[in-house]
């Protein structure tokens, strides 16, 4: 990874994220380590979707194991090779489905963080449709139509309408291509509050259709509501192939909170809808969509409120019964993170001591065997080899950092039995035989 020339913005953000323990929505490229295996199987679900198959994966770990890091680095490959992305986090008011519109709320979410290479951080849903008005527009003026012929406007509609009529098709098309010709035609004409309309419907932020008519003068036209906003996110998918996109890949993180769903039939009725997802995408029902989950092992495997409490998603994902113990592969459904080895592990925080120097101006006061004696402190905690996680070290590591930059009398090996006492057993780190070594990993 070439550090030499990174923005001192993106440098910024990526500190104030990992230093608050939270996943940088930029950057992330710069301190991934490891995960080769897993990166190597997106990416090529990334090809297949841009051939026309739909697919479908779940990436399970633990808080802080990296899954939404691992999933903000695919939308980055993502937007990299074309696509465009759509991301959000569950909550209790953003579900798959459930009363108060949470359905709906958890589309609105994924549109208004629509983005491509022209807009990565959101907000693309007008630009996206933009392409297409100026795509058509540049194909007339290639045939002799010029934007300044009388006839120019009639006729990108005429085309765009044309064109728009493979949407019908789906459900929902006709009137999803009815607004998206609507829109291009206000386009044209530099109708604001048409465009502005339009976009509100795309938006599903009509809550009636009366409401969304008046706006639209469209007699016919529906609304986007709990019961058919997949059915918009496909439309999206085809709308943006149409456009030229790779694909659309939409990421849905934070699916624990389906998990804590109290209520037996609200849940299982997320759960449903996650199969109905599932199927369509891997039965060829939803053409250049990718979609990602990220859940807790929790949330997958807890067979009384898990996905696995739901027979049909069980039966689906469960691990074939060949495979064996202590061994996964990265191909199927499912991508379990399993922890980083502690030569990745000493190369992220090699990787972040160059990054911090670069942030803050200086040369950091830590010398390589101080780096591993740091993370020997750590991993020869009790229970560390299972359960520590990269957010906990690279937190503890760049804490250790600032207090260098800010102390500069501070020696390095003085901060690391600070760093020992999280132990819940507040004993005294042993000396460890663990060999550590980054010969073996690409920085």
């Amino acid at each position: 990874m070439n550090t030499e020339r990174i923005p001192k913005r993106i440098l910024g953000t990526l500190f104030s994220s990992l230093s608050a323990g939270v996943v940088p929505r930029t950057g992330a490229p710069y301190i991934a380590i490891g995960r080769n295996a897993e990166i190597a199987s997106l990416t090529r679900d990334l090809d297949r979707t841009a051939e026309g198959e739909g697919v479908t994966r779940f990436i399970i770990g633990r808080y802080g194991s990296g899954k939404s890091f691992l999933i903000q680095l695919a939308r980055g490959y993502a937007i990299d090779r074309g696509f465009v992305t759509a991301d959000c986090d569950l909550s209790p008011e953003r579900k798959l489905v459930g009363s108060s519109g949470s359905g709906l709320n958890t589309y609105r979410e994924l549109v208004r963080n629509l983005s491509c290479k022209s807009s990565p951080d959101g907000g693309a849903l007008p630009s996206i449709i933009g392409r297409w008005y100026t795509s058509v527009a540049a194909s007339l003026a290639e045939e002799g139509i010029t934007p300044d012929s009388p006839v120019f406007g009639d006729e990108v509609s005429r085309r765009i309408v044309r064109e728009a009529r493979i949407f019908e098709n789906n459900v929902g098309g006709f009137d999803f291509a009815l607004v998206v010709s609507e829109y291009c035609r206000a386009w044209g004409e530099g109708n604001d509050g048409m465009m502005s309309a339009c976009l509100k419907w795309l938006r599903g932020e009509y809550n009636t259709k009366t409401e969304a008519r008046e706006a639209l003068g469209i007699r016919s036209v529906s609304v986007i509501d709990d019961s058919n906003w997949y059915d918009h996110v496909k439309l999206l998918a085809a709308l943006v192939r149409k456009i030229g996109y790779s694909g659309l890949c939409i990421f849905i993180d934070e699916c624990v909170n389906l998990y804590k769903i109290v209520n037996r039939v609200s849940r299982e009725s997320n759960y449903e809808k996650i199969l109905s997802m599932f199927n369509d995408t891997m039965q060829g029902g939803a053409e250049g969509l990718m979609i990602v989950f990220g859940g807790t092992p929790q949330f997958l495997e807890d067979n009384r409120r898990g996905l696995f409490s739901y027979e049909a998603l069980r039966s689906r994902l469960a691990d074939p019964r060949i495979v064996p113990e202590g061994m996964q592969s990265a191909m199927g459904s499912i991508i379990r993170l399993r922890r980083l080895g502690d030569s990745e592990l000493l190369a992220l925080i090699m990787r972040l001591t160059t990054l911090h120097g670069m942030y803050y101006g200086w040369e950091p006061r830590i010398t390589d065997g101080e780096k591993k004696d740091f993370l020997t402190v750590l991993l020869d905690r009790t229970g560390a080899d299972s359960m520590i996680t990269p957010r906990e070290i690279i937190r503890d590591y760049i804490g250790v950092l600032d207090l260098l930059y800010q102390n500069p009398d501070a020696a390095a090996s003085e901060l690391f039995p600070a760093v020992g006492q999280n132990d819940a057993t507040d004993r005294e780190p042993t000396p460890s035989n663990r060999k550590i070594t980054v010969d073996d990993i690409e920085f």
